[in-house]
């Protein structure tokens, strides 16, 4: 009787281990909507509309950036595993105020690849928390454009930087299918090294950027949907 109750006992034990492995996703794919809060250098609007001798309150720095978020991940078991990140965002990094009749101003692209551990914390609950470390490259393009509106019209370079890039962050994945979650949201805090003083200048002529940041610290949001395998 008692080597019966053992065996039972073992036997739930494996088996209760072998769901808990079976219901971990071996891989999973993520893709989504990102807001990203980026710390860009102000006062920079203010100096760019007096070299542009544009008129007073014309111009203001941008902050906020819509873009886009997705992951491939490999989970190791249950706890522990490996990401890759890519992200990107689109918006000038300065906008005409409502005032003002500036036009032409330069438009950025933003472009990431991460890649570090993750720790998921995987329960019988629906809801799936867990937590990242990602290290890369942070690649910004400012394109080349012709400003008008100005007393006389001015004309930008292109120019790309590319910038070690690290990620702290936390989210949430509620399931909702065996194959399918959602990402209810994931925070990030984003850090970036773009020298802004050698990145405006590029674009702009020298003399205009100086004393701007050379590391940000940025936020970004993202939210979507997680496909499981």
């Amino acid at each position: 009787m008692r080597f019966a109750i053992l065996t039972i006992a073992v036997s739930v034990l494996l088996g209760s281990s072998a769901l808990a492995q079976d219901e971990t996703p071996r891989v999973q794919a993520f893709g989504g909507f990102s807001l990203f809060h980026e710390n860009n250098g102000q006062p920079n609007a203010a100096n760019l509309g007096v070299f542009l001798n544009a008129p007073g309150n014309a111009l203001q720095a941008a902050t906020n950036f819509k873009g886009w978020n997705a992951e491939a991940q490999y989970n190791a078991d249950r706890w522990i595993g490996i990401a890759v990140d890519f992200g990107g965002r689109y918006g000038g990094p300065f906008t005409a105020t409502s005032v003002s009749k500036v036009s032409g101003l330069p438009d950025a692209t933003s472009y990431s690849v991460l890649a570090g551990p993750v720790i998921s914390y995987r329960t019988k609950s629906k809801a799936t928390p867990f937590a990242h470390a990602l290290l890369g490259v942070d690649r910004t393009t400012l394109k080349a454009s012709t400003i008008m509106g100005l007393p006389s019209p001015f004309s930008t370079t292109a120019t790309t930087y590319t910038d070690v890039a690290f990620a702290l962050g936390i989210g949430v994945d509620y399931k909702i299918s065996h194959r399918f979650s959602l990402r209810l949201g994931q925070l990030d805090y984003y850090r970036t090294t773009l020298n802004l003083n050698k990145f405006y200048q590029s674009a702009f002529g020298p003399g205009l950027f100086e004393g701007n940041a050379t590391r940000e610290g940025n936020l970004r949001f993202s939210t979507g949907i997680v496909i499981q395998f």
